[in-house]
């Protein structure tokens, strides 16, 4: 008898133990919290990141940016490259449970379009409108070839939320997110943690073996690693460069990098509020030239990130092959920057420094602030939470502001949106028509060589009004737990949870 008990205990033991196993859960760690969990919405880095749990996109890409196959399996362009026709995977289901079709598709491109403060109206600006074909058929339709379509569809406007759930929300959509992604929404408490959990009726479970993810966003890198290492984080983003080579030695820790898409810039206001009027380095295009070359990109790199980022002036790397090479990246210059600031008139400019809160930002503004101090600027920090920060900058309520991009496969999606006049993204305010006839002019054409000879005019426009002084383009630097596997290095930065396990 006591055997028969003994191995009915340990059979229990074992059952749970395997219960335990199957029901992982995904401690991540995030540099900020996001903002509105809303696809049509949303604009930090940090809700894309949720986002690759919570929203399936119509189209991803691979680690080598090719475009591949996601809520649609398969795509082809009209002869006029004015009409482009998606095929939609069968059998997929929001997390509501309702169905995902062509219906959904033109729910979702419309809302993207027309929503009040929709931040993905930019990106779809060309598509005048979207046809049902059948029930697993969509046609996108635009008044002229637009070349960077299908890359946008990669991102936030190829999400695809419950129109059931859309409509009931409204604009409180993001307070209870409903996609079609490999995880369903939970909860979230501001501040704190968002938690996901397993769809069953994801259309690929069978590769989904996590059952839960607790989002926790750590502003402070040193504290977020400090986590991780205690085992109250499986995984961050965005490891301190400065960290990188002890996580390196670390048996209980694995590292990973990859070199984004994306910038780290100040951009400038110099159009967006009245604040430009008052402003030194918004109202005069000398100040901001003096401003840039009081800046040695090199040592910004070497302080903030240990040699590991790529210095830029532009909205691409300079070893991508769609960079300006006509635009070399300046050498600081600090008595030219001082004989700018006399023929301004200004030769002790204050400068009003918004920044984010999160660890490479604000080392990045005093390292700024030291450098510029050299040719006589006064610049003076303001710390500033992250989505706080975005929506000063959405007000037009800055003179300067630290901001890094994560970057799009097509350069359009570094550019347009920044630089058009009236765009969502384009905080400094700029908007200069002949600077819009160019970038427009680049997304009417598949060719690449045509396409690259309008963003070299663009550069020349950009370059020289200086909306955004690009300073270097980074390494996306992960750590995670070392029993962790399955993870792959995207250049978005993005992670895919698919794959991964414990």
């Amino acid at each position: 008898m006591m055997r028969k008990t003994a191995f009915a205990a340990l059979a229990a033991v074992m059952v749970l133990g395997a219960g335990t196993a199957s029901a992982q859960t995904l401690k991540f760690g995030l540099a900020e919290d996001p903002d509105a969990l809303d696809p049509t919405l949303a604009r930090t880095f940090v809700s894309r990141l949720v986002f690759s749990a919570l929203c399936d996109k119509l189209v991803d890409i691979d680690p080598n940016l090719k475009v591949v196959p996601q809520l649609a399996t398969e795509w082809s362009w009209s002869a006029d490259n004015k009409a482009l026709t998606m095929k939609l995977r069968p059998n997929v289901t929001f997390h509501d449970g309702e169905k995902f079709d062509a219906e959904a598709v033109k729910y979702n491109i419309e809302r993207h379009k027309t929503m009040q403060g929709s931040q993905r109206r930019g990106e779809l600006s060309a598509v005048t409108t979207v046809d049902v074909v059948d029930p697993l058929t969509v046609r996108l339709n635009t008044q002229a070839p637009f070349a960077p379509l299908l890359a946008t569809l990669t991102d936030r406007a190829g999400m695809m939320i419950s129109p059931k759930a859309g409509k009931a929300l409204g604009d409180k959509f993001a307070t209870a997110p409903v996609c079609a992604g490999p995880f369903k929404f939970v909860e979230r408490v501001a501040q704190d943690r968002i938690i996901v959990e397993k769809y069953d009726g994801y259309w690929a479970k069978d590769n989904v073996h996590f059952s839960r993810i607790e989002f926790r966003p750590f502003i402070d890198a040193t504290v977020r690693l400090a986590n991780l290492r205690s085992g109250q984080l499986d995984f961050l983003e965005r490891l301190s460069a400065t960290d990188a080579a002890s996580v390196q030695k670390d048996n209980k820790l694995k590292f990973a990098s990859i070199t984004e898409i994306g910038y780290y810039g100040i951009t400038i206001n110099i159009g967006k509020s009245d604040k430009s009027k008052t402003s030194a380095l918004g109202s005069n295009a000398k100040i901001r030239e003096a401003f840039e070359l009081s800046l040695d990109r090199n040592g910004i790199n070497k302080v903030v990130f240990d040699g590991l980022a790529t210095p830029g002036n532009q909205w691409v790397a300079p070893n991508s092959a769609y960079y300006a090479k006509s635009m070399p990246v300046p050498k600081r210059d600090v008595a030219k920057a001082k004989a700018l600031l006399k023929e301004a008139g200004n030769i002790n400019p204050v400068v009003n420094l918004v920044t984010p809160t999160t660890t490479d930002a604000s080392k990045i503004a005093q390292v700024v602030q030291a450098m510029a101090k050299e040719a006589g600027f006064d610049v003076r920090i303001q710390a500033t939470e992250f989505a706080t920060s975005l929506n000063m900058a959405d007000k037009g309520d800055f003179e300067a502001y630290i901001l890094a991009w994560s970057g799009r496969p097509d350069p359009d999606g570094n550019l347009y949106s920044f630089h058009g006049c009236k765009q969502p993204l384009n905080y400094s305010g700029l908007c200069n028509p002949a600077l819009d006839e160019i970038l427009n002019d680049s997304r009417l054409t598949t060719d690449i060589a045509q396409r690259q000879a309008s963003w070299n005019k663009a550069a020349q426009i950009v370059l020289a009004e200086r909306p955004i002084i690009y300073l270097l383009h980074r390494k996306w630097l992960y750590a995670h737990n070392a029993k962790l596997t399955g993870f792959k290095e995207y250049p978005d930065g993005l992670v895919r949870f698919a794959g991964m396990k414990m």
